[in-house]
């Protein structure tokens, strides 16, 4: 590698990485050319040249894209478009798309997709308690049963319990046929797809069987303590405060937490949900960690993350205004002009004259 000011060289090893590395007709180089403008890329031999005053930042994505598919990391048009917006972070994406946590069903890495879900994950790695809030399709829940499976393989923990409060999302779905498990099944159901992409469906149902996880809602977890356990609530934002305060304290030796919401979804009546303000109380606790995901960090389809980001910003729009209002509410009146104030009194006023109304004098 060799830089300059307004040049920057990068040498690709090995025949196989370069073609990779353009993607089919150059479509990832013109991609890298969109994302910064002010650099333009020449492809000679095994070298890739930029100039431009965006070349070194252009010519450094290049090498963390090297580097990842170097260690095997496939590279299509959204892997590539992460690794752009971290690297316009400064961020690197070798750092956070190789960071392996498992390997799932099908054989295929589970790994962070951005530098929000990185973070997320250290965060479970370090900390006895993790939260992880932020909109739908940010993989809280999936990349937290991905951890738990992991410590069970690793046997860090002895089994696996997955919670959620038993909650109707605004709609009333009536009598459910079945025992207990049936009814609140449909609740539990996307803890159920998470597990399934780990360990495929007859695997996650020989651990149901012999109790290595459970699944359960949140009302069950009254009166237990939880030893050598690996703990995930998820949709946690549809907790009463009660509800969070008896799940917390249910926490036993050997044991980690992770509990996931979205604040912007509550569906508990009332809308007293255990989330609201728990930052603050829980602030300054040793072991215990809050982590904030967001629209860049959704990792469904585009316009998934370009929803979220319309609800952020009208959410925002609407935090002002009420702002503005209560600041208007509470501006003190206004000084009245000075010609509407009474003049003080003459202390020795001259006597008053006595006028008729027919104009002549008394």
């Amino acid at each position: 590698m060799t830089s300059a000011t307004s040049a920057y060289t990068v040498v690709v090893p090995g025949p196989h990485v370069m073609p990779a590395l353009c993607g089919p007709r150059d479509v990832f180089l013109r991609q890298i050319e969109r994302a910064f403008p002010r650099a333009t890329i020449v492809v000679r031999g095994n070298e890739v040249h930029l100039e431009g005053d965006d070349a070194e930042r252009a010519g450094r994505l290049v090498e963390e894209l090297v580097m990842l598919l170097q260690r095997g990391q496939h590279l299509d048009e959204a892997v590539l478009g992460r690794a752009i917006d971290m690297v316009h972070h400064d961020e690197r994406p070798s750092a956070v798309l190789s960071d392996d946590i498992m390997r799932g069903a099908k054989g295929r890495a589970v790994r962070p997709k951005t530098a929000g879900q990185k973070k997320y994950i250290d965060a479970i790695r370090q900390n006895v308690i993790t939260f992880g809030l932020g909109p739908a399709g940010t993989g809280k829940s999936w990349l937290a049963v991905a951890m738990a499976v992991q410590a069970l393989q690793s046997k860090q923990v002895q089994r696996i319990i997955l919670t959620r409060p038993a909650v109707e999302a605004g709609e009333r779905l009536g009598f459910l046929p079945g025992d207990l498990m049936a009814k609140i099944d449909p609740y539990l159901r996307p803890l159920y797809d998470a597990l399934y992409d780990m360990v495929e469906q007859e695997g996650a149902q020989k651990l149901l069987e012999r109790q290595a996880v459970e699944v359960a809602p949140l009302a069950f977890m009254r009166g237990r303590t939880l030893n050598n356990s690996f703990i995930i609530l998820d949709e946690a934002q549809n907790s009463t405060p009660e509800q969070m305060k008896m799940f917390l304290t249910r926490i036993g030796f050997g044991s980690k937490v992770v509990v996931t919401g979205d604040t912007t979804q509550i569906d508990v009546p009332d809308g007293r949900s255990g989330l609201l303000g728990l930052e603050r109380t829980l602030q300054g606790i040793d072991g215990l960690g809050f982590v904030h995901l967001g629209a860049g960090d959704v990792v469904r389809h585009r316009i998934v993350a370009d929803i979220v980001a319309a609800y952020e910003r009208s959410t925002v729009r609407q935090t002002q205004q009420q702002a503005e209002q209560r600041s208007g509410r509470r501006s003190p009146q206004a000084t009245p002009p000075a010609a509407a104030v009474a003049p003080d009194r003459d202390p020795d006023p001259e006597p008053a004259t006595d006028v008729t109304t027919d104009g002549t004098d008394g």
